[in-house]
């Protein structure tokens, strides 16, 4: 018990620090009310109300984007029950907010420990890292399973080492485990980034082999160990890549050159965009108070992203032992660590450093699966804290590391690259930038701003930027001698290594402490109640509501055109045309971009001149709106623009029967296709659906084809359906792989009509048809995750009898 007391003191030091710095929302049961989240309850009510109703999962959703598979979203699958029970004793059972801190200090912890470090040093990692000041950004941003990947990511890249360190079994168990809880935690972008540094770990561990001659045991240790658019671009739009997103898409977030310094001077491109000139003091120091009222609009942030919560910052005094690390650690994984950190940091530069992003967009298998580069940061914001451990662990380890001959140089380097470039910046930042205002920004003032006011402005917004810079700079700057003055007084023999060590954390943690709180304080969190007031019901939606008819869409205007596809408050009530949420179909979003929200202005500007009289506007201005069976918008009206339903009558339904099949070769004929085709009388079809429609051009309609929709569940829909000759159904239903279909209880095929829809041949006479989803790659995906966790536990069961053995021989 006793060899593992230092442990257990790190992990009741992670849980008082985590329980601190939520305090005292973390007793007073407040929470953050956060957007991602708040959207996340919307666009999961129809899940949820079927889930109570029938105690099943529905893994598919009407309530936003017209439809999408819920697994997309949240996933949640049976398999999952075991491994959530040994992810909820890994936290300790703790409360919301201070359980992601925890795990984010231990999941580094346990890494270090797998590197051989000592517990005192290691708990100080795990501090430096989990209190970089991203993540904190992302827990009022309501990115949690972002946050809960990243806090996995450590613990199996410790498995790997422990693997090379010839613990096989110990380190196959922890990486298996920790990767299935990053699956589970569902962001696969951040898993996929750090493949990235477990390659360079790799490369690390075999040079080390080569030289060892150990190569046999490498490479047992190695062994233990979105969708595409279819659509052809042109011109400008040319930047779509072969197999993922758009290049644009990908790149519309990325970290400028000169913002990199952030990792040093957290606001040296003036902090988050959420923040005003007016709220920094000192800015409003050096205001002009002429301008006052114009400064409370202007954002602090004047990076070259098109919006940031915050900066990436990972400590200044844990970036002076980084670099220093560069020079005084020894071996293979410097290197890998060191790579690594460029490797991120020029990737996060995205359209900044274009020859190296498109040579990733273009080569590197699923990296234009992802958008926002400049979140692998992620990557240096882990390799920098590790090789900041691993050099301080040398310093104190070897106290006259820093007074050998070799190593003054690299001191000497580090000191001018970190407290040299602070002083730099504290009292010439112009060095370093030449501007200090956004294009965007003087566009608007030139816009808003008589002429004569425009340059004095702009010279004092340049000085307020300049004095924010400044503020930060000195602050790094200080930090940083304070900590060189720690380790001095250790070289000198005048402080032991437990109090430098004590000393380094406690001027690390106040450091970083102090900066996210900037992001993320107690002021922030509400009472629980006010979650749900975010979507209490209007009187628009208790209107609406009244309509009893078994399934239709609503299209919310309020705030358009920015709100529309940023909000799911509409999702919680009814069945949206639009939503929020980091994930929809691919196809779906070019509807959107290519007929949506064209369709939208046109409707917006139709329906405010008809002043909401629907008889006098022309229906064909919004046919993809129609044919999406969108039954009611919502407008704002009056001076408090308060939301008013309007009821469309020109809706096509939930199905009907259509007169002609038009084929077309590919995505952007069907695409253009329905800028001419009136949807009610012809489906747009790509010939790869030829079969399923049996070939037919020629439908059958007439007044007596009729179909209705007698059952609805968000996974399962029956229609009654008659026809006197053979004919094409289109559904108002979103398209995707997963739905299945009978008429009359024999199985038949769905075909894709309209670039999204579904459609289905029908044979004459009167039928029953029904559709439902069930996708066989949730079948596949449980019974893999049901092989995977009988061989973890199997493996368990192994090392648990090893161990045992091994005990037994001792005594």
């Amino acid at each position: 018990m006793k060899k593992f007391l230092p442990d257990l003191i790190a992990i009741l030091a992670f849980i008082i620090l985590s329980f601190a710095y939520f305090f005292p929302a973390d007793i007073e049961g407040r929470i953050l009310f956060q957007h991602d989240t708040a959207a996340g309850v919307g666009a999961g009510q129809e899940s949820k109300e079927y889930l109570e109703r029938t105690g099943e999962r529905t893994r598919w959703t009407n309530s936003i984007f017209g439809g999408m598979p819920t697994y997309q979203m949240s996933p949640s699958y049976d398999s999952t029950t075991s491994l959530k029970g040994v992810e909820k004793v890994y936290r300790l059972f703790l409360p919301d907010y201070v359980v992601l801190t925890f795990i984010m200090m231990l999941g580094f912890y346990i890494l270090l420990r797998a590197f051989r470090i000592s517990a005192w040093l290691a708990g100080l990692g795990g501090v430096i890292w989990a209190f970089s000041s991203y993540f904190f950004i992302l827990i009022p941003a309501g990115h949690i399973w972002k946050f809960v990947t990243l806090a996995y990511i450590p613990p199996t890249i410790a498995g790997v080492v422990l693997a090379y360190r010839k613990k096989y079994l110990l380190g196959g168990i922890i990486t298996a485990l920790f990767i299935a809880l990053q699956i589970q935690s569902n962001h696969i972008q951040m898993s996929y980034y750090f493949m990235f540094v477990i390659l360079f770990f790799v490369g690390a561990y075999f040079e080390d082999a080569y030289k060892k001659k150990e190569l046999p045991h490498f490479f047992k240790a190695s062994e233990t160990m979105r969708g595409k658019s279819e659509l052809k671009q042109e011109g400008a739009a040319a930047s779509q890549t072969s197999s993922g997103l758009d290049r644009d898409y990908i790149t519309n977030w990325s970290y400028g050159i000169g913002e990199t310094l952030t990792l040093l001077v957290p606001n040296v491109k003036g902090g988050g965009s959420g923040s005003t000139m007016s709220q920094s003091e000192a800015a409003m120091a050096k205001a002009n108070p002429m301008y006052n009222s114009i400064y409370s609009q202007l954002p602090q942030y004047f990076g070259e992203q098109p919006w940031t919560a915050g900066p990436v910052y990972v400590g200044a005094f844990v970036m002076f032992l980084f670099i220093l690390g560069c020079f005084i650690v020894k071996g293979p994984l410097k290197w890998a660590l060191l790579g690594a950190t460029i490797f991120s940091i020029l990737l996060s530069w995205g359209k900044n450093f274009m020859g190296l992003t498109d040579f990733f967009i273009d080569y590197v298998p699923m990296y234009n699966k992802f958008r926002a580069v400049s979140s692998i940061l992620v990557i240096a914001e882990f390799t920098i804290p590790l090789l900041a451990i691993f050099a301080l662990k040398e310093i104190l380890s070897k106290p006259d590391t820093l007074k050998l001959k070799e190593n003054r140089g690299g001191a000497i380097a580090t000191l001018v690259l970190t407290a040299g470039v602070a002083l730099i910046l504290a009292v010439a930042p112009g060095i370093f930038f030449s501007g200090f205002i956004t294009t965007q920004e003087m566009a608007a003032l030139k816009q808003g701003l008589p002429a004569e006011h425009l340059a004095p402005l702009v010279a004092n917004l340049t000085e307020m930027r300049k004095a924010i810079i400044a503020s930060d700079a000195w602050r790094s700057f200080f930090i940083i001698v304070i900590g060189c003055v720690l380790l001095f007084l250790y070289q000198q023999r005048k402080l032991k290594a437990s109090f430098t060590l004590a000393g380094i954390a406690l001027l690390c943690l106040i450091d970083m402490w102090s900066i996210n709180k900037r992001y993320l304080n107690d002021e922030q969190f509400v009472p629980k109640s006010k979650q749900t007031e975010v979507f209490v019901k209007t009187q628009a939606d208790e209107m609406i509501l009244q309509d009893t008819t078994l399934n239709y869409r609503v299209l919310n205007f309020i705030g358009f055109p920015g709100n529309t596809f940023n909000e799911n408050n509409t999702a919680y009530w009814h069945k949206s045309v639009g939503g929020y949420h980091a994930a929809k179909l691919r196809r779906y979003q070019e509807m959107i971009d290519h007929h949506i929200m064209p369709e939208m202005q046109e409707t917006y500007q139709a329906v405010a001149t008809a002043g909401g009289q629907m008889d006098s506007v022309d229906a064909s201005k919004f046919r993809v709106l129609n044919m999406l069976n969108t039954k009611y918008f919502i407008f704002p009206a009056g001076e408090q623009g308060q939301a008013v339903p309007v009821v469309n009558p020109y809706a096509y339904g939930n199905a009907w029967f259509v007169d002609k099949v038009q084929y077309v070769n590919n995505a952007n004929e069907e695409i253009d296709a329905l800028n001419d085709i009136l949807p009610t009388e012809t489906a747009v079809v790509d010939v790869k659906f030829k079969e399923q429609l049996k070939g037919v051009t020629e439908g059958y309609k007439d007044s007596l084809s009729t179909i209705q929709l007698t059952s609805y569940e968000p996974n399962r829909l029956v229609y009654n359906a008659f026809t006197p000759k053979d004919g094409v159904v289109v559904f108002s239903e979103i398209y995707y792989p997963g739905w299945q279909a009978t008429i009359d209880g024999q199985p038949v095929d769905i075909a894709r009509a309209d670039y999204i829809l579904r459609a289905i041949n029908v044979p004459a006479g009167e039928h029953t048809i029904e559709m439902w989803f069930d996708p066989q790659s949730i079948q596949v995906t449980e019974s893999i995750a049901y092989a995977a966790l009988a061989l973890l536990l199997i493996g368990v069961m192994v090392l648990a009898w090893t161990q045992r053995n091994k005990i037994a021989k001792k005594s």
